[in-house]
């Protein structure tokens, strides 16, 4: 199985996915790989730091991880191309998309992209929520 993070800016998001991802290991299928992309290196290098077994930065590597994941877990804002400031490219946001992955997507209402029907909460609750969806698919036998 393949869990592919994604995050940008400072990768704050993304690490604390990969650090609470990493101390459900025993939870997951054997042979699970934690991949980490970030869309600029300081992101990549703190979800590298948070437990990410392997890691890319930019475009490309958004591509081809997608291609083959089984899971994508990141900001909502990976589906929209120009988010994060930029950091998001159209190719990108297509990638996440059309992957045949499941998506984990954290609703963090920031670069005009509001979710209604949710509360604002803080990143560690969204995150905790982020890891008991991926738990609760995988029990259920998905993918």
């Amino acid at each position: 199985m393949k869990i592919v993070v994604i995050d940008g800016q400072g990768g704050r998001m993304g690490a604390l996915l990969c650090e609470k991802i990493k101390k459900h290991q025993q939870e997951l299928p054997a042979g699970t790989r934690l991949i980490a992309i970030g869309t600029n290196s300081a992101a990549t290098a703190a979800m590298l730091k948070a437990g990410a077994e392997a890691g890319a930065t930019g475009e490309n590597p958004v591509l081809v991880a997608c291609r083959d994941a089984d899971f994508i877990i990141g900001p909502l804002g990976i589906l929209a191309a120009d988010s994060l400031l930029g950091e998001v490219t159209p190719a990108m946001s297509v990638a996440v998309g059309s992957s045949a992955a499941q998506k984990i997507l954290l609703p963090v209402n920031r670069c005009n992209h509001h979710v209604v029907g949710i509360q604002d909460y803080s990143m560690a609750r969204l995150t905790d929520e982020a890891i008991r969806d991926l738990l609760s698919i995988l029990q259920e036998g998905r993918p």
